[in-house]
């Protein structure tokens, strides 16, 4: 992992590494202060994961959704003694896990705390996470730049994702960075405008 974060201000750091074949975005939240960290999605290439793991004071890893290239590195994280949190709804999507997430669940890291929020429509335990008191979004698979994830899996639903993103989502900030589980990251503000458009498209 670069050392150099992507994202720093008030004491608080958002590294990114791309790993696996479908170009997944892990990415450690890390307290400048206490020196502690999460991880979110524990996606591929676990020496890798477990280095920065060390490196950067991660004490716990956050899982998205259960799809497979989410969580390849799963059980070698568990098996170094990382507790894994996901959504209820796709916990039997993982070879394990620790704790059950909840809609609105605050998670302290060190100082600063995430807050997740229960986004479906991609899979039914989607969730997205939200740096309280700053301006980032991880949304998983729930939405990138140009729309939302796809829904043509099973568990998808259309007409759900985007009920999660414009009831939830999208009443933040509108300068809200948005962090993807692939690609490039975009704002709330850039989204917003072309909720219509995706929901006339269908996709």
């Amino acid at each position: 992992m670069n050392s150099t974060p992507r994202y720093s201000e008030d004491g608080f750091s958002i590294y990114s590494v791309v790993v696996g074949p479908l170009s997944n975005n892990v990415y450690v939240l890390h307290d400048q202060d206490s020196g502690e960290s999460v991880l979110i999605d524990a996606a591929d290439e676990h020496r890798l994961l477990l280095d920065i793991c060390r490196e950067l004071g991660v004490t716990r890893v956050l899982e998205t959704h259960g799809h497979s290239d989410h969580i390849q590195a799963v059980a070698p994280l568990r098996d170094a003694g990382y507790p894994v949190y996901v959504g209820e709804e796709d916990a039997a999507m993982l070879p394990g896990f620790d704790k059950v997430l909840e809609d609105g669940q605050a998670i302290p890291i060190g100082t600063h705390r995430l807050i997740a929020i229960h986004t479906p429509g991609h899979t039914p335990g989607s969730f997205s996470f939200a740096v309280d008191g700053l301006s980032y979004l991880f949304s998983g698979d729930t939405l990138f730049p140009g729309g939302p994830g796809a829904t043509s899996f099973a568990g998808g639903s259309f007409p759900t994702i985007i009920e999660s993103i414009s009831n939830k989502l999208f009443t933040l900030d509108p300068e809200t960075v948005v962090l993807p589980g692939h690609g490039s990251a975009t704002t709330i503000g850039a989204e917003v405008p072309h909720l219509e458009e995706w929901v006339e498209r269908g996709w």
